[in-house]
C-alpha cells in the first residue's frame, strides 16, 4: 500500500488497519469461493462501518477492483454484477459511481473542453474514493470522506473517516452500464458510451465530468423513468457493443440506450421535443 501511494500516503499510521481488512476480505473470498472461479463484493461501507472499524474501506475497495475483484459500495449487489460484466467487456479495471448533478455553465471555462458535447450531455460521476489508482489522474491520494466527517466527527480532524482514495477520473473513453432486477424479478439494463472530459470537477472524492450524447433525455426517460438506482458501473473504454450482446443473451431483451432526437423514448411527450 505504501509503495502504491508513494508521496500521496498522508496517513501512514492507518495502513496496517487497511491492510488487515484487505487481507480478511481476500481470505474470506478464497475460503468461500467453492466451485466458482470469480468473486465480487457488495459491501457495507457506512454509516455503521466507521464506528466499528475506525476507518472507511474505500482505498481497500479500489485495490481489490484494480486486481480484478470489483467492489460495489452500499451493499449494491446488482452494482457489483454490473461492474464485473463491465470489467469482462473492457478487460480492464472498472469502478462504480453515483450519477450526480449536472455541470454548472460557469465550470465550462473553454468550449474546446466539451469535445463536441453540449452542456446538457454532461454530468458529475462521483463516489467517495473507491476507484483504482490507475484510473485516476496524477495527484490522487488517500484522504478522508468529507460528508461522513461532518456527520460523524463534527467536521473536526478526521480519524474514523479516513481511508478514501480521491482524485479526478482519467480522461478518455468510457461506458456506463447497469444490470438491475425489478420487484417482479425481471432483469433489465442500460448501456451508454461517452467520455470522461479533461475538465476539473472542483469537488472531492473519486470524481469526473462525464459526457454522454443525449444524456439529459436518457437520464429522464430511462434512468429515472425506469427506476434505476443512482449507481452506475463505469468501464474506461467503449465496450457498449459487447455489453449489448451479453445482455441480450442473458435476459432475452436488449438494454436501453441513449436515443437521438429523431427517435422517441416510450411515453415521451413529442410536444416537448424542440425541433423534433
Amino acid at each position: 500500500m505504501a509503495k502504491e501511494l508513494g508521496k500521496a500516503n498522508k496517513y501512514p499510521d492507518m495502513l496496517k488497519q487497511l491492510a488487515q481488512f484487505e487481507f480478511a476480505l481476500r481470505k474470506f473470498m478464497e475460503e468461500n469461493l467453492g466451485a466458482m472461479e470469480y468473486a465480487v463484493f457488495a459491501n457495507k461501507c457506512w454509516p455503521a462501518f466507521e464506528k466499528a472499524f475506525g476507518f472507511v474501506p474505500c482505498f481497500v475497495n479500489s485495490r481489490l477492483a484494480a486486481s480484478g475483484i470489483p467492489v460495489a459500495c452500499e451493499v449494491d449487489i446488482y452494482g457489483a454484477v454490473s461492474e464485473y460484466m463491465a470489467q469482462l467487456a473492457s478487460l480492464a479495471p472498472v469502478t462504480i459511481l453515483d450519477i450526480n448533478n449536472t455541470v454548472p455553465p460557469d465550470m465550462i471555462v473553454k468550449e474546446e473542453y466539451l469535445e463536441g458535447f453540449t452542456p446538457s450531455d454532461l454530468f458529475m460521476g462521483f463516489h467517495c474514493g473507491n476507484t483504482p489508482k490507475s484510473c485516476l489522474r496524477e495527484g490522487c491520494g488517500i484522504k478522508y470522506q468529507l460528508i461522513m466527517n461532518r456527520l460523524m466527527e463534527n467536521g473536526k480532524d478526521p480519524v474514523i473517516t479516513r481511508g478514501t482514495l480521491e482524485g479526478y477520473l482519467m480522461p478518455g473513453k468510457t461506458t456506463l452500464f447497469r444490470l438491475q432486477s425489478t420487484a417482479g424479478c425481471e432483469l433489465r439494463s442500460y448501456v451508454a458510451e461517452g467520455s470522461v472530459l479533461n475538465m476539473s470537477p472542483n469537488s472531492f472524492g473519486a470524481i469526473g465530468i462525464i459526457a454522454v450524447r443525449g444524456m439529459s433525455r436518457f437520464y429522464r426517460h430511462v434512468l429515472i423513468g425506469g427506476n434505476f438506482p443512482h449507481h452506475t458501473a463505469l468501464a474506461f473504454d467503449h465496450s457498449g457493443a459487447i455489453l449489448f450482446d451479453a445482455v441480450k443473451l442473458l435476459t432475452g431483451s436488449a438494454p436501453a440506450v441513449p436515443l437521438p432526437k429523431s427517435a422517441m423514448y416510450p411515453g415521451e411527450n413529442p410536444f416537448n421535443l424542440k425541433g423534433f
